[in-house]
Formats: C-alpha cells, sequence, structure tokens
C-alpha cells in the first residue's frame, strides 16, 4: 500500500486474493464449474465443491490439493432443498464461516431442444427447477449466515439476455436469475450482501456435446462466429467471478458482466 497526495493507495493485486474466504460453487464436477473452484482455490479461498458425480468430483478435489489449494466436497443434488442446507452447514462447521456462494450447477440438458409450438410443459418446469430455483433458494439461506463483505454469484448465461430460439426454458430461467439478482443486491444491500451475475458465450464443455451436438474436435471452429476469434474457456469465466467476489469488486453489485468475446 502506497502513500498518494494523502490518500492510501493499496496494492491492486493484492485486492484479487481471497485468502481464507470460503466459497461454495455448484455444479464443479466439470466445465466452467470446475475452472470456477480451481481459480478461486488458486486466489486462496476454502472451497466447498458439489455435483452429483462423485468421482468426478474428488477428480477436482485432487487437482485443487495438487495445487496448494483448500477442498473438501459434498455430493448432492442441488435442486434438493436439503443439499443447500448440508452445503451452508458444511461451509460453517468446516471453516466457521461462509463469504461466498457460486450458484453455476444448471443446463438445458435435453438434446436436440425443442421448437416452442411443441414445447413440453414438464421441460419448462424442469428447467426452472434447475437453473433458476435453487439460486433463489440458496441465496434465501446465504443471507442469514453470511457477513458484511460476502458475495451470492449467478453464472447466467447470454441465453438470458437474447432470443434463446429452441431453448426458450433455458433462456426463461437464466432471464430470470439476472432479474432476482438486480432484486437481491438493493435488498441484501443493507446487510452488506453483494449479488452479481456472470453471463457466459459460448464456452464448449461437454454439455456443447451432448445438448448442442458439436463434436469435441469442431469445437475450436466455433470461435470463427466470435468477433474476438476464439470460444471461452472456464478461466475466463472464473477471472470475471473472481473480480466479482474479491476486495477489487466490493463496490460492485447488481451487475451482469457479460463474457462472450463480443457476441452481445
Amino acid at each position: 500500500m502506497s502513500n498518494h497526495g494523502g490518500h492510501m493507495i493499496p496494492d491492486l493485486i493484492e485486492q484479487f486474493r481471497i485468502t481464507g474466504k470460503v466459497a461454495v460453487i455448484t455444479g464443479a464436477s466439470r466445465g466452467i464449474g470446475e475452472g470456477i473452484a480451481i481459480g478461486l482455490a488458486d486466489a486462496g479461498a476454502h472451497v466447498v465443491i458439489t455435483a452429483r458425480d462423485s468421482e468426478r468430483l474428488q477428480a477436482v478435489e485432487e487437482s485443487i490439493k495438487e495445487r496448494g489449494g483448500s477442498c473438501s466436497v459434498l455430493v448432492g443434488d442441488i435442486t434438493e432443498e436439503e443439499t443447500i442446507t448440508q452445503l451452508i452447514n458444511h461451509a460453517l462447521d468446516t471453516y466457521g464461516q461462509l463469504d461466498i456462494w457460486v450458484s453455476n450447477a444448471g443446463t438445458s440438458d435435453h438434446p436436440g431442444s425443442f421448437a416452442f409450438e411443441d414445447f413440453p410443459a414438464w421441460h419448462w418446469d424442469q428447467q426452472i427447477a434447475l437453473n433458476l430455483r435453487p439460486h433463489f433458494v440458496a441465496a434465501r439461506a446465504c443471507a442469514e449466515v453470511m457477513e458484511p463483505g460476502s458475495s451470492i454469484i449467478g453464472i447466467s448465461s447470454i441465453a438470458g439476455i437474447r432470443p434463446a430460439v429452441r431453448f426458450a426454458a433455458y433462456g426463461a430461467a437464466k432471464a430470470g436469475m439476472n432479474n432476482l439478482t438486480e432484486t437481491l443486491s438493493i435488498e441484501l444491500a443493507p446487510k452488506g450482501i453483494r449479488a452479481n451475475v456472470v453471463s457466459p458465450g459460448q464456452v464448449p464443455t461437454e454439455a456443447t456435446t451432448r445438448v448442442g451436438g458439436v463434436p469435441p474436435e469442431e469445437f475450436k471452429n466455433l470461435g470463427q462466429r466470435i468477433p474476438i476469434g476464439r470460444v471461452g474457456t472456464p478461466i475466463d469465466i472464473a477471472a470475471a467471478v473472481l473480480y466479482l467476489v474479491s476486495d477489487a469488486g466490493s463496490w460492485v453489485t447488481g451487475q451482469n458482466i457479460v463474457v462472450d468475446g463480443g457476441v452481445t
């Protein structure tokens, strides 16, 4: 920290360190969630990771610990409120605090999607239950235990800010997350809790193949339609999350950080 004109100026790099903070990341067994977990652990946080795939979670845990990070695992289904309660209690019982919640679990999760005239109500309900309701439940529970300076992050999508053809329910759920976040930022501000979302563009993951039908060998071709000339990576998204949850982003709340290479 230096003195300039009578004002103390903190070391900017230090503002991005989150040493000793405790973060819960959902959907952390692969893809963007894995990248966020590794990134926050690299920056000094104790991370609690969750998903339904225990083997994949253990692999992520091992990767974090090999890099010198701190990580613990809780296997569960984020659509069940009991899992959210267990995650919060685990963080409090293990580390004594909860500073960061990242709602990353979610996907369209249906190969081929649906044209609107064929869109079944069950798929709509499923998408809201997976992509929106858990974030509401988690935010409500976090607000009861978080201290001032804490952050609630939703991983949204550019599908929530533009037409999501054949993915109407997914887009609507992500738009709902965006609006919920704006509301949370106002209602939780008196408690010193900040709420933001990050909206990724095309970040090729296993879901890109499973849902979008794009084989891994064609991932690089997706970048041809992106102004900056490449697809995104999980670390691109993790970097935005780190900014928002660190002291570097302490004056930022209610915002949607779009990370899409210039698409929107």
